[in-house]
């Protein structure tokens, strides 16, 4: 498994660095800090697993309401065309269409703690379906690296951010993020079709995908013409009025088949619960090794080396300050935020530097963070290309989000 090869990575690679930093430098500090870091990361693995535990009753109660109130039928209606082709090997109906479907909906209004148990709900059911259970299926590696593309067209969250570090323009990144993100799940699904050997001149797929194109377009179009406060307003009210108009309808389906809604509800949660305990070693494991991994200051050679490099080739080196928010988020999305936020503070909210960071946080995801959760819950062992899959996604957003960040801000 890929993941176990990465995972005994961050420990060597930061115990041999952490050596040459003791040893050649006289640095005595590095060493405390990555023991430290163990304690630090295991607890919040804990932490997050069970506060991950009251959403995910919540949503996979609710969702269990949907699907005996006949949301999946409804659905695949919409997108039933376009799954089959990507997802072949889920049958018509199937539970895991509708959690597929709900799991993107939440990523791409930036609802991270919903699309967290849906996301996890969507693996168990793929799971069920696949015949080789050590083995990821490729509905299982396509979904994923879907999912690890992050395209987000609402970065609520990224917005919020930015207008607490008192930038004058906190919605200014909006379109740049939507086009980095669009471009990383481009690549991210060109990626798994090739390798599934999915026909992509399909004229169901390139219907669909141009569709998509056109929806952000217009979605372009109109909040271009909005002021940084209505942005911020009407994307908050939007988000909201397509979260509670799911929860209504799933609600109504229920009552419309005169099932116990309540009782359904409380079968769901109880399922949430469950997993978000079962989680708490996989969590605890990646996040530790991540922990170590940067505190042994890997990360930081890292940026000077690519700094380095471009200017030798004589490139304009004034993004590689936000790099290390890159580099984080396919690792950890809370420290990528931190980095942002110190990126932030340090050059200005509304700095080149800064409007990149924040590009680069919303248009990646936390790939290796998902393949522990996601494939670690139903117990796949090997995940085949997903992981190389991901991080050609995240780097596909990375790429456009500097040239969408040099267009727009430099």
């Amino acid at each position: 498994m890929v993941l176990n090869y990465i995972w005994v990575a961050f420990f060597l690679i930061a115990f041999a660095v952490a050596l040459v930093k003791l040893i050649v430098f006289n640095d005595t500090t590095v060493f405390p800090a990555m023991l430290q870091s163990t304690f630090d990361m295991a607890k919040t693995g804990f932490e997050i697993s069970i506060g991950l535990a009251g959403v995910m009753s919540l949503w996979l109660g609710l969702m269990k309401i949907g699907e005996k109130g006949g949301m999946v039928p409804l659905l695949s209606r919409v997108v039933g065309p376009f799954f089959s082709r990507l997802f072949p090997e889920i049958p018509k109906n199937h539970p895991a269409t509708g959690s597929i479907i709900m799991n993107f909906s939440a990523n791409i209004l930036g609802l991270d703690n919903a699309a967290t148990p849906l996301g996890l709900k969507a693996m168990t059911e793929l799971q069920e379906i696949n015949p080789d259970k050590n083995t990821a299926s490729n509905a299982q590696i396509m979904f994923l690296v879907l999912n690890a593309s992050g395209l987000t067209i609402i970065p609520i969250s990224i917005m919020a951010d930015r207008a607490m570090l008192g930038s004058t323009n906190p919605t200014s990144i909006f379109i740049p993020t939507l086009i980095a993100t669009f471009c990383s799940t481009l690549v991210g699904l060109l990626y798994v079709c090739i390798r599934q050997k999915i026909n992509l001149f399909d004229p169901v797929i390139i219907g669909y995908i141009v569709g998509m194109l056109l929806v952000i377009v217009g979605i372009v179009f109109y909040f271009s013409g909005l002021s940084p406060e209505e942005v911020q307003q009407q994307s908050s009210l939007l988000t909201g009025i397509i979260i509670f108009s799911i929860i209504a309808a799933f609600i109504a389906l229920g009552l419309r088949r005169k099932i116990p809604v309540f009782e359904t509800f409380i079968e769901g949660a109880k399922e949430g619960f469950a997993t978000s305990i079962k989680i708490i070693p996989f969590l605890v494991g990646i996040l530790v090794g991540i922990g170590v991994f940067r505190a042994s200051g890997v990360l930081t050679n890292i940026e000077q080396g690519i700094a380095w490099c471009l200017a030798a080739v004589g490139l304009n080196t004034d993004f590689v300050p936000a790099l290390p928010v890159a580099l984080l988020k396919p690792l950890s999305g809370q420290g990528a935020r931190s980095m942002m936020i110190e990126v932030s503070k340090v050059y200005g909210p509304d700095s080149f530097v800064a409007n990149i960071a924040s590009i680069f946080r919303g248009c990646a995801e936390t790939t290796l963070y998902l393949l522990a959760l996601y494939f670690g819950s139903v117990g796949v062992r090997n995940t085949r290309y997903a992981v190389t899959g991901g991080l050609i996604a995240d780097l596909a957003g990375v790429i456009g989000g500097i040239f969408v960040g040099y267009l727009f801000f430099h």
